[in-house]
């Protein structure tokens, strides 16, 4: 009978990524109250040395997969790795970070194992004695639970931000695993990593969010976000508006087309406030709104919200930050 639950840890640059640890921490709490373990599992090369980390967050067993074929991610050898893993293991509940590699991980080992999946899960716990995941539905216009009781295990993809990483210790019991790769599970070759060098924080991760959208009124006008983001070692993301102009890179929008986020702190500059555009931010702890606009839609979900010229009140909010900060 399948039993316990399975936390993909994912690396990036040598690091594991918060989410992981976030997923730990609300698997910890499951397993609690189930008396389920609570495993993750590390894939990649010159991994291992990652597993304490894992244990710190509640991780009772800890498996490392390495391989050389595993140093760069592709979704034939992650998604072959991990579906050996879990019918050798049967775990009742395998977790991802709803992340770019996450989500495209998920759904194809969720084939490959036949189960059934949830994505973009904002809470998990336990009603009526099963697991049941809480996700937004129509936009973020309204929360469903759903469970997946006829599948087992019962798969789903994590959104970074929305779940507290709090360190508590697990058994840690590492457990080598024996990577079984044939040339016909590859049908991938990385052949080139071509890197976009930035010193502030992936969007989908960052604490402090500073978007713009048409009220930028160029490519230009995003430097006053810049610098407030880089005083509050924040991301910087826009509005599909400002990405179709062809303003900002298509990387950094946030919306039902682009990137969802749950920052502590997000800031709507110049943003009207589309549906599809609160799709991807409302999620955030706490919202600050800045237009010229006071009928604009972006206030109705906004925490603050100040009426005025963006490129008036954006600077001065950096320089009052910079006294406060000490930068």
């Amino acid at each position: 009978m399948a039993k316990g639950i399975l936390v993909f840890a994912e690396v990036k640059d040598g690091k594991v990524k918060n989410v992981a640890f976030e997923m730990l921490s609300a698997g910890r709490k499951i397993a609690g109250q189930t008396g389920d373990e609570l495993a993750a599992v590390l894939i990649g090369k010159g991994v291992a040395g990652l597993a304490g980390s894992l244990a710190e967050y509640g991780a009772d067993k800890i498996y490392v997969a390495e391989d050389d074929k595993l140093a760069q991610y592709t979704t034939d050898a992650y998604s072959k790795v991990l579906a050996d893993l879990i019918k050798e293991t049967d775990p009742a509940t395998v977790l991802f970070g709803c992340t770019v590699l996450g989500r495209d991980l998920a759904a194809k080992t969720a084939q490959k194992v036949k189960a059934g999946l949830l994505s973009d899960c904002i809470a998990m716990e336990i009603e009526g004695g099963n697991l049941v995941f809480t996700r937004p539905v129509y936009s973020g216009k309204a929360l469903l639970k759903a469970g997946i009781p006829e599948s087992s295990p019962a798969m789903a993809t994590i959104r970074p931000n929305v779940l507290t990483a709090e360190p508590g210790a697990g058994k840690g019991e590492v457990v080598n695993y024996a990577v079984k790769l044939d040339a016909g599970d590859l049908r991938q070759v990385i052949k080139d990593v071509i890197l976009q060098i930035s010193s502030r924080p992936e969007l989908t991760e960052a604490n402090v969010i500073v978007s713009g959208g048409r009220g930028m009124k160029g490519p230009e006008g995003f430097k006053v976000l810049e610098d407030l983001a880089d005083v509050l070692g924040g991301a910087v993301g826009a509005s599909r508006a400002a990405v179709d102009a062809g303003w900002i890179g298509q990387n950094l929008q946030v919306g039902q087309t682009g990137k969802v986020v749950s920052p502590t702190l997000y800031f709507a500059c110049g943003i009207s406030g589309a549906i599809q555009h609160m799709a991807g931010m409302s999620s955030s702890k706490c919202i600050v709104a800045i237009n010229k606009d006071e009928e604009a839609a972006i206030f109705r979900v906004a925490d603050y919200g100040i009426v005025g010229d963006l490129f008036e009140v954006v600077p001065i909010l950096t320089e009052e930050i910079k006294k406060v900060v000490g930068k």
